[in-house]
C-alpha cells in the first residue's frame, strides 16, 4: 500500500483523468477527496467506487477558480480526513475555436479554470503542507500542449504553458520545504473530453497518425504516473514534466 494514511486532494475528479487518478490512490491507501463543480451525481458515484475498492473519502463541491472555495475544500479534507499529503491539480476545460474568432470571455474562462485553478490549488496545499512540516506532493495534470502548439486551441495551449512555469517555479521555491511539485501531460486519452473525436472517423484517423504508438491512452495509464508522483517511489524528483502521450510530443518535433 504505497499510500497508506495519507490524503489525497483530486479536482475534478468525478470523471475521466481525475477519476482514475482518485480510485488509484485509493486501491493503495489513501483517503481521497472526490472534487466536482458541476455533477455531484457523479462524484458520488467516484465516492462509492472508492469505498469499493476499500478505500475512504468525502466528495467536495468547489468552483477551483474560486479561492475561497478552493480554500474551503482544503480545509474541509483536513477537518474530516486530519491532514493532507497530496494535491492533485487536474479539473481543466477547452473549447476549440480558430483564434480570430475566439471570444474574450472563452479566454477568461479558460484562464481561469485551467489556470488560476492550478495556482490556487497549489497555494492552498501548500500553505497546510508547510503547517505539517512533514513534506508533500503536489501534482498538476497539464498536457502535451504545454509544448506542443495546437491551432484553434489558443486559450487551452496558453494555460498549460503557463502551468508549466507555474511548476517549475514553485518546484524550487518549495523544495526546502519538501515538497515536489511536478506535471503530468498527457496526450489524447480517452475521456469524455476527447469523446467527440470517437464520432469523426476522419478526424480520428488523422489525430492517431501523430501518436507514434498509434492509439489513444486510457485514463488508467495516466493514473499509474500520478501514483509514481503521489507516492515515496519519486522522493528525487521534482520540477518535472512527465508525458503520458505515445509519443505524441516527439513526433510533433519538440
Amino acid at each position: 500500500m504505497r499510500l497508506e494514511n495519507k490524503v489525497a486532494v483530486v479536482t475534478g475528479s468525478s470523471s475521466g483523468i481525475g477519476e482514475a487518478i482518485a480510485l488509484a490512490f485509493a486501491r493503495e491507501g489513501a483517503a481521497v477527496v472526490v472534487n466536482y463543480s458541476r455533477h455531484e451525481d457523479a462524484a458520488q458515484k467516484v465516492l462509492q467506487k472508492v469505498e469499493a475498492a476499500g478505500g475512504k473519502g468525502l466528495v467536495v463541491g468547489a468552483d477551483v477558480s474560486d479561492p475561497k472555495e478552493v480554500e474551503a475544500m482544503v480545509q474541509q479534507a483536513v477537518g474530516t480526513l486530519g491532514r493532507l499529503d497530496i494535491m492533485v491539480n487536474n479539473a481543466g476545460m477547452e473549447r476549440k475555436m480558430p483564434f480570430l474568432q475566439t471570444p474574450f470571455e472563452v479566454w477568461q474562462e479558460t484562464i481561469a479554470v485551467n489556470l488560476t485553478g492550478a495556482w490556487l490549488g497549489c497555494q492552498a496545499a501548500a500553505k497546510q503542507m508547510v503547517a505539517q512540516g512533514e513534506g508533500g506532493r503536489i501534482i498538476n495534470v497539464s498536457s502535451v500542449h504545454e509544448d506542443l502548439a495546437m491551432p484553434t486551441n489558443s486559450p487551452y495551449c496558453a494555460t498549460k504553458g503557463g502551468v508549466r512555469m507555474l511548476m517549475r517555479t514553485l518546484a524550487v521555491e518549495l523544495a526546502p520545504h519538501d515538497i515536489t511539485v511536478n506535471n503530468i501531460a498527457p496526450g489524447a486519452i480517452e475521456t469524455p473530453m476527447d469523446a467527440p473525436l470517437e464520432q469523426n472517423p476522419d478526424e480520428m484517423k488523422e489525430l492517431l497518425s501523430e501518436i507514434p504508438l498509434g492509439r489513444m491512452g486510457k485514463p488508467e495509464e495516466v493514473a499509474n504516473l500520478a501514483l509514481f508522483l503521489a507516492s515515496d517511489d519519486s522522493s528525487y524528483v521534482t520540477g518535472s514534466t512527465l508525458f503520458v502521450d505515445g509519443g505524441m510530443i516527439r513526433q510533433g518535433g519538440t
